[in-house]
């Protein structure tokens, strides 16, 4: 054949052979996620390759005949088509016995570096951008060409499935989406601009409910507002004036002898109705939701849900009352800071870009939030972060004991009767640079 005979011959090779690298890449990178869409839009061809997905075999051993067969074929052509005139031009500069190895060499790279440059790397770059797309465009023609290798396509995965069942490889491919997954997908929105900033921190919220227990969002115990039995009409009165809160617990004595709760809605009609409040009864006294500090916040909403109640007391493992929790509570964790109190009820009051003075019961889960921590030592064995620096110290502390992690120094600022209210946490690092920065200059 004739040089130029042969060069068509190359390049028809290297057509299919491209064509098969992208229809391949395309095909494994395809996400079911966005085919199911087209599928369910109409679209025949995306139910194709969504069963395509599904026994792929057929498909890649037809796809690896196809590859080799074309890059086996093209290396003997273009060898045999292009050494002649590698020979010549060599022959000018060099006439000895490496002559013919070196005309080898050059024709054997370059068939070599067409094949990678257009048969493999450019179609596999192009069929990364939009799998979907182009496994779509190209199902019909490859499921043609998956026939015509049937035959020897199936005595190939017959031998492949041999070895596999010899070795006990699982080749089941698992389709199971993890948090990860999403969060990644959220991640790749956010910096595309397809998901605004606060949907992206609410999004993350609503996942975190399964892992956070009730007491990073509770109401803690030395917090919650009471009645008793006993209790006087003018304190009840003092208490509704002073506490913006919906509901009351109402005790025998004490906090730990739950009897039930008041809506302060009823108190409120009784006080409109001229009733007096002296006595709390029946007709004011609902039954209570009572749940272990063990659930989390999704299992809570679940029990919300199931009891149609939105108040639940927290019980331990001692049966000792260890707060209050509302559907009120569990909403501000999901909104986050886009709900955040008055400035006076904050638990996290951001003093300057490199300090915060934190309230000791504030959860850890908001402190990994606002210092922008991704996890904090063995926090399975603590809940705020008073209880981080107590494992941490390894006793109780007192005002100006310190940890030091993870860039942050956390300080004991004031503790009341052996908690700890408030906490002063500086970044280490950025100060530090700052002051180098500052004695630079000067």
């Amino acid at each position: 054949m004739s040089l130029f005979q042969n060069i068509v011959i190359i390049l028809i090779l290297i057509v299919g052979a491209g064509f098969l690298s992208l229809t391949e890449i395309a095909l494994a990178g395809a996400r079911k996620v966005k085919l199911k869409i087209l599928a369910e839009s109409g679209d025949e061809r995306a139910q194709k390759v969504l069963d395509l997905q599904e026994n792929s075999a057929d498909f890649f051993a037809a796809s690896q005949i196809g590859l080799n067969a074309v890059a086996i074929l093209g290396g003997i052509l273009g060898e045999g088509a292009f050494r002649p005139y590698f020979y010549n031009l060599v022959v000018r500069f060099y006439q000895g016995p490496w002559a013919e190895t070196l005309s080898f060499a050059l024709s054997f790279t370059l068939v070599t570096s067409l094949f990678i440059l257009f048969a493999d790397l450019m179609p596999k770059r192009l069929a990364m951008i939009a799998p979907e797309k182009i496994a779509v465009s190209v199902i019909n023609p490859i499921q043609i060409f998956i026939r015509i290798c049937k035959p020897l396509a199936w005595m190939i995965n017959a031998i492949a499935n041999v070895l596999f069942r010899l070795f006990k490889v699982n080749t089941t491919r698992e389709d199971n989406i993890t948090f990860d997954d999403i969060s990644a997908v959220m991640d790749a929105g956010a910096q595309a601009g397809v998901l605004q900033k606060q949907e992206h921190h609410f999004i993350e919220n609503v996942f975190e409910l399964e892992e956070r227990n009730v007491p990073s969002s509770m109401t803690t115990r030395e917090n919650v507002v009471f009645f008793t039995l006993k209790e006087s009409e003018a304190s009840i009165r003092q208490k509704l004036a002073e506490y913006p809160y919906s509901k009351f617990l109402v005790c025998s004595e004490n906090i730990d002898d739950v009897i039930g709760y008041v809506d302060a809605k009823d108190i409120l009609v009784r006080i409109l109705n001229n009733q007096s409040l002296l006595q709390l009864n029946e007709s004011t006294i609902r039954n209570v939701l009572t749940i272990p500090d063990t659930l989390t916040l999704s299992e809570v909403l679940d029990r919300f849900r199931s009891t149609k109640e939105k108040f639940a007391v927290v019980i331990n493992e001692y049966a000792l009352v260890v707060g209050v929790i509302t559907l009120s509570d569990i909403m501000i964790t999901v909104m986050g800071d886009w709900v955040t109190p008055i400035e006076e009820d904050q638990q996290i009051i951001k003093r300057d870009n490199n300090s915060w003075l934190i309230d000791g019961s504030t959860p850890i889960e908001d402190i990994k939030h606002a210092l922008q921590i991704d996890e904090m030592p063995d926090d399975e064995n603590y809940e705020t972060i008073a209880g981080f620096m107590m494992y941490k110290l390894r006793k109780i502390p007192r005002p100006a004991d310190s940890v030091l992690f993870d860039g942050y120094k956390f300080e004991v600022v004031d503790v009341d009767h052996f908690k700890i209210d408030q906490l002063l946490v500086t970044r280490i690092v950025e100060t530090q640079e700052i002051q180098n920065n500052t004695e630079a200059d000067g």
